[in-house]
């Protein structure tokens, strides 16, 4: 596979929350177990890391309040998805997030996002949709409806591309599939029904494919500017692979918050503003 993109980073504006009330509560994803317990101050450290070496490697970073009683608030990707400048908001499927939906969209709204979309249907925001230069990729099987992804098409006035999950480990497309550019992903093939792999290798005959044992530590949760990749520090094959590629890899130490079932990209909400 031919690296999709040229040598420099394309500068991003994340949104974050900090870890300040995580916990694992309640079990919604299989990755959770609430008699097994989190070291608070550890997932705390974990993320301090992550969001200065989003810093460091000159990207914006801003930070929503964390609300308490929302264990799972650090999980920004979910908060919603934003392109050009307009705001699909979430509709959690557990009601133990459900407020989050609400809090996200009026971070948004006091931020200056006038176009700022309350959902009909229940989607989970960037943990569901990946945007692609001509398409955005949504996925359904776990948490977000179908439906949702029609009403994104809509608001956002880009095509959506349906795929299907099939495992509940990848219970998320953000802990299945990353975008590596505008027009190239990495992924692992088993998190997907087969349909939507055809769809799959259709579009991207040259994506990079992932292993079960990569997969399986939230390997895919990935964040890649077009140059530098931030990845589980666990996922030793892959991080090879995209070096072999011309990528500089970041491994991260993240293993705390994976005990919800989330990763580098699940703290990650990418802001793609009007202007970017």
């Amino acid at each position: 596979m031919a690296r999709p993109v040229g040598s420099a980073p394309v500068p991003r504006h994340y949104l974050m929350c900090r870890p300040t009330h995580f916990a694992v509560e309640y079990a919604i994803n299989p990755w959770m177990d609430p008699d097994a317990g989190v070291d608070r101050a550890r997932a705390i450290r974990q993320w301090e890391r992550l969001r200065d070496l989003y810093l460091s490697l000159g990207h914006r970073v801003s930070e929503i309040t964390p609300v308490e009683g929302l264990p799972d608030m650090v999980f920004a990707a979910n908060g919603g998805l934003v392109v050009d400048g307009r705001v699909y908001g979430a509709r959690f499927a557990s009601a133990e997030r459900t407020p989050e939906g609400p809090a996200y969209l009026d971070w948004f709204r006091k931020a200056g996002y006038t176009e700022a979309r309350e959902p009909k249907h229940v989607n989970e925001g960037e943990g569901d949709f990946v945007t692609m230069d001509d398409v955005i990729l949504a996925a359904t099987g776990f948490r977000t409806e179908a439906a949702a992804h029609q009403e994104a098409e809509r608001f956002l006035g880009r095509p959506v591309v349906t795929l299907q999950l099939t495992d509940p480990r990848f219970y998320h497309l953000d802990t299945a599939l990353f975008a590596l550019s505008g027009e190239q992903v990495a992924y692992y093939p088993g998190a997907f029904s087969a349909g939507s792999r055809r769809v799959l290798r259709a579009l991207y005959p040259d994506a990079l494919l992932a292993t079960e044992e990569d997969a399986s530590v939230l390997g895919l949760n990935a964040v890649c500017d077009g140059h530098d990749v931030v990845i589980a520090a666990e996922a030793t094959d892959l991080a090879g692979r995209l070096r072999a590629l011309g990528y500089t890899v970041h491994p991260v130490e993240l293993d705390e918050l994976r005990r919800a079932g989330g990763g580098a990209k699940c703290c990650t909400l990418v802001l793609r503003d009007a202007d970017v």
